[in-house]
């Protein structure tokens, strides 16, 4: 049961829709039990802030110490498993021919619930690249050394997520953007509209007359200007808004990794 009705022009509106962007935030995760970057600071990892962590500095400073944080992270994200909000927007995908789902989050749950078209706007924990050429790298030789190094050029392996201080990826931002501005329906889900420049994406959606709906368990400074405010999981509400729109007969997700 859905903690909150589906307001009936939401579900109109969607079964006609042509283009319809999402954007997700660590509230999606939560519910699949992932850690928040900050709650992820437990045990061992206490005593260190984020400038310790997750800057560019920190890991000239101290690369292993990263590397083994970020390492620590992928275990923790290893043991959850997408949650039926992720599998609910790999249905709506596959209903609408101009679908994109935008992600600050950095697990991969959207993709391993068999979402394809993700755009990752502060990167991967399960992704590589080289320090000295900015570019992916999917694959190191086996070594003792922590980080690894680049195969090509022997420069050391980052983790490929944004850091503080960091700008996010040009191309992925850019297709964000265009999402926003071209949809007719833009979902904002568990994000907590305050770390720009994802949270200008909803606004961008409003001033191009798209439907705005946020799903999210606590108002934030973004739900007095939506078309709908969802209060209550998006494991929860999302369901029940596919199958209000297109029935329980919508194929499941896959588990693609």
């Amino acid at each position: 049961m859905s903690p909150c009705p589906i307001p009936a022009p939401l579900v109109t509106r969607l079964r006609a829709a042509r283009r319809v962007a999402v954007l997700t935030g660590a509230g999606i995760s939560a519910e699949s039990g992932v850690p928040t970057f900050r709650e992820a600071q437990t045990g061992l990892w206490a005593r260190y802030n984020p400038e310790e962590l997750a800057t560019p500095d920190a890991f000239h400073r101290n690369p292993k110490l990263v590397w083994e944080w970020y390492a620590w992270r992928q275990e923790r994200v290893r043991q959850a498993e997408p949650n039926p909000g992720h599998v609910a927007l790999v249905k709506m995908e596959r209903r609408i021919a101009g679908f994109t789902l935008i992600t600050q989050n950095v697990d991969g749950l959207h993709r391993r619930a068999g979402s394809h078209q993700v755009l990752e706007l502060h990167g991967n924990l399960f992704r590589a690249k080289c320090l000295d050429e900015d570019r992916p790298v999917e694959n190191w030789p086996d070594s003792e050394e922590i980080p690894p190094r680049c195969p090509r050029c022997g420069a050391l392996l980052r983790p490929d997520v944004v850091w503080f201080g960091e700008m996010l990826p040009a191309g992925a931002l850019r297709a964000a953007e265009q999402a926003a501005a071209t949809a007719e329906v833009f979902f904002s889900i568990g994000t907590s509209a305050l770390v720009y420049p994802a949270a200008d994406l909803p606004f961008t959606a409003l001033r191009a007359g798209a439907m705005v709906v946020e799903i999210n368990p606590q108002p934030t400074p973004l739900s007095s200007q939506v078309s709908f405010s969802l209060n209550g999981p998006a494991g929860e509400i999302l369901p029940a808004l596919v199958e209000q729109v297109w029935g329980a007969s919508v194929p499941a997700g896959g588990t693609d990794t």
